[in-house]
């Protein structure tokens, strides 16, 4: 206690090292610990504690003697005085104590038992089926596990090893995961669709669940070196593709390829066209046989065909090249939804072109080396027909070295009437002139795809992208700049292209024509440009080829990959064949669309 008897201002005072003290809070009972000694608080503090009350802390008090014997002290009575303010005013070693009512009222929850508290329980093990993903809606516990789903798995991986160690998570789990694993069918080889087949055939549920069978991965030659070899297995033939058709009412898209066109009769053509009420997609890429033609030849003799295919709005017959034209004239005034039509490298006429439905709305159409087909009526349909208002891509190109479709007239009339929506255009093999260039300067402000005709410059192409230098100041300012991504000049394979103009007088490779990001050059000009490493990286691209094609391509941070809602699922640039399937690109597929010219 200090000297002048006077308490400490802070609220709790300091206590010695490592001790227990009483506190000086109101509650009764309670203490506080601290580490901090009070032998360095005060250093004037006395060495020895006077427990005796001062003078100024005693209570004055006043006697009442005994009525009886008022000489007696021994019979009277003690009582505070008038002065006295409680008993907080007696001072019990160094504390000012309360006895009175209201400070002992206030220390009643000191002596009252602890209210009970109930203890909340930790968190409960789960019991299957009650994790919280289990508990979503099945459309987003589909869409989460799709994901997991790869068309085509990196560095030679299993394709399904992350469904698979789905299905042995839970009984929620392996339900969804199931719809995952065959909503989309993938047949790299015949054994593969043998044991497909097989699981369907013991679970007949399962076949409800496919939506794609994809034979665009096919290779034959990885079992069997031979037709015999493949013959004698019986894995996957025209029964056994029949039988898969069976099993599979809810089927949506349907891919083939060459490599299967011998396995597609008749009975299985009826079944696709005529089978299944629910098929959008089907195509026929490559399919060239004899058989392949022969029976399809038969199925469109047949009387079975309805008036109307509605549900089929994608269809490919991308270099079905035998396929007589009857066949087209057959099928297309069936479809009443098509969207997405591939008869490129076909004998399709202008009749069955023309008899092509008015309630369609064609988004994608590949003309493409069609040499039954004539200009004028070309431009007649495209001009006039009512589902080719809202085109995104179109290929009319040839080989020019074998076949044109539109001269330089013809061509005159065709760029004018083309629709705005256009994302896609190819005029390869066609005859151009510079006045060409000037009726495509419009479209270059929406088409991210460009493939150009023969008898161009290089020097001719960049009014495309920048105003001419003798143009005035008011047209410079008026200027609208160009979407175009890719570019198409394989058709200049003379001397069209030099690498000094390109490389030095040319502004085609220099950063005022961005966004352009791909050029395509025949394969004897890319061998000469390619031989200028120093040049291309200076300006900033580098080359790229794959089978008959070649690219040089900017490389540029500007992170946009290709991806558009119009390919599909591809994400490169000029691709050659119409996808009638979001998918990655891969397989024959991969090959039919950048890796073959027309």
């Amino acid at each position: 206690m200090a000297a002048d008897g006077s308490r400490r201002s802070s609220p709790e005072r300091a206590g010695s090292f490592s001790s227990i003290r009483e506190s000086s809070s109101d509650l009764a009972q309670t203490f506080t610990h601290t580490k901090v000694s009070s032998y360095i608080a005060d250093t004037d503090e006395v060495a020895v504690e006077d427990e005796s009350p001062e003078p100024g802390n005693m209570v004055d008090v006043q006697y009442f003697p005994a009525i009886s014997h008022r000489e007696s002290n021994l019979s009277g009575n003690w009582f505070p005085a008038d002065s006295f303010k409680g008993w907080k005013q007696i001072n019990v070693k160094g504390k000012l104590a309360s006895k009175s009512f209201g400070d002992l009222q206030t220390l009643d929850g000191a002596w009252n038992k602890a209210p009970l508290v109930l203890k909340k329980d930790g968190p409960k093990a789960r019991t299957p089926g009650d994790a919280p993903i289990e508990k979503l809606p099945i459309e987003i516990l589909n869409s989460i596990i799709g994901l997991l789903v790869l068309d085509l798995p990196p560095n030679g991986d299993r394709r399904n090893v992350d469904l698979i160690s789905l299905l042995l998570t839970s009984k929620t789990l392996h339900t969804a995961t199931l719809n995952s694993l065959y909503h989309k069918i993938t047949i790299p080889h015949s054994k593969i669709f043998h044991k497909f087949l097989t699981h369907v055939k013991a679970h007949p549920a399962l076949g409800t669940m496919v939506r794609r069978i994809d034979f665009s991965h096919l290779n034959p030659d990885l079992l069997f070196s031979t037709a015999s070899e493949r013959s004698q297995a019986q894995y996957l033939t025209k029964d056994t593709l029949l039988q898969c058709l069976e099993l599979t009412p809810h089927l949506q898209e349907f891919l083939a390829q060459d490599k299967v066109d011998v396995d597609l009769d008749a009975a299985v053509l009826r079944k696709l066209f005529f089978g299944l009420p629910r098929l959008q997609a089907v195509d026929f890429c490559g399919s060239t046989s004899t058989f392949f033609t022969n029976e399809f030849t038969e199925v469109a003799k047949s009387e079975d065909w309805p008036e109307r295919l509605p549900q089929l709005k994608r269809v490919s017959f991308h270099k079905c090249e035998r396929l007589p034209s009857s066949v087209f004239e057959v099928l297309l005034p069936k479809l009443t939804t098509v969207t997405h039509l591939d008869v490129a490298g076909t004998r399709i006429t202008n009749d069955a072109l023309d008899s092509i439905p008015r309630t369609a709305s064609i988004t994608h159409l590949n003309l493409a080396k069609c040499k039954f087909l004539k200009a004028d009526r070309v431009i007649s349909f495209l001009k006039e027909h009512p589902a080719v208002q809202e085109l995104q891509f179109l290929s009319v190109g040839t080989d020019a070295k074998t076949h044109q479709l539109f001269d330089e007239d013809s061509l005159s009339e065709l760029i004018p009437i083309l629709p705005k929506t256009l994302k896609s255009l190819s005029l390869k093999g066609s005859r151009m002139n510079k006045t060409h260039l000037k009726l495509l300067l419009p479209l270059t402000k929406y088409l991210e795809e460009l493939a150009l005709g023969r008898s161009l410059r290089l020097m001719d192409i960049q009014q495309l992208f920048m105003p001419p230098e003798e143009a005035d100041l008011e047209e410079q300012l008026a200027w609208v700049p160009h979407t175009i991504k890719y570019l198409d000049l394989s058709d200049m394979w003379g001397n069209e292209v030099e690498s000094s103009v390109l490389f030095n007088d040319s502004l085609l490779l220099k950063t005022a024509t961005e966004p352009l990001a791909v050029i395509e050059f025949e394969a004897k000009v890319f061998n000469r440009v390619k031989n200028s490493k120093g040049a291309l990286t200076r300006w900033g691209w580098r080359t790229s080829e794959i089978s008959a094609r070649s690219w040089l391509v900017r490389m540029s941070s500007d992170g946009d990959d290709g991806s558009r809602s119009w390919k599909m699922g591809a994400r490169y640039w000029g691709m050659r064949k119409i996808p009638v399937a979001v998918s990655e690109v891969g397989g024959i597929y991969g090959s039919f669309m950048f890796g073959r010219n027309l």
